[in-house]
């Protein structure tokens, strides 16, 4: 077992019931996360985001919108997140072969990190492109959420892969 695992779950208590960690006696730090996800979508829709675009409009400019909102909105969303100070979010929406590659990198100044809100960021980029290309591909599907890389805290910085 790694020493993070011995420790146990910080927001679970000793009863076993969720709880919202207390942070007020760690130390504000700059922090910063980056997340990545994609969405798989026909050829067609593949054309269209590079051509003339779909019929709801300009979906990658909504994707991105609803990515920056989204980080800003994550404690509404996730239970027990806590409500920061959130200082930069950068969406990036990438047409890629078979697929759209989106990446969030949140920023902040606060006691605790911003995974939750570049996941979300993601997430939400994600499901808005979806609901723009529904109607040329119901089949398009949000896939490969994960954090990618984080800085800051008492952890510093960590890496995927490393």
């Amino acid at each position: 077992m790694t020493e993070k695992s011995t420790r146990g779950l910080t927001h679970v208590n000793k009863q076993g019931a969720a709880q919202m960690v207390d942070v007020s006696g760690k130390d504000i730090s700059v922090r910063e996360a980056r997340a990545t996800g994609r969405v798989n979508v026909s050829d067609e829709v593949i054309a269209l985001l590079r051509g003339g675009g779909v019929p709801k409009g300009d979906a990658l400019a909504v994707a991105r919108i609803a990515g920056i909102q989204a980080a800003k909105k994550t404690p509404d969303l996730v239970p027990l997140c806590h409500p920061i100070a959130i200082h930069g979010v950068e969406v990036e929406v990438t047409i890629r072969e078979h697929d759209v590659h989106i990446a969030a990198t949140v920023r902040t100044a606060d006691r605790t990190g911003v995974e939750m809100e570049a996941l979300t960021s993601v997430s939400v980029a994600g499901l808005a492109l979806i609901d723009m290309v529904k109607a040329v591909d119901p089949a398009a599907g949000l896939t490969d959420v994960q954090v990618e890389e984080k800085s800051g805290g008492k952890t510093g910085h960590w890496r995927r892969g490393e």
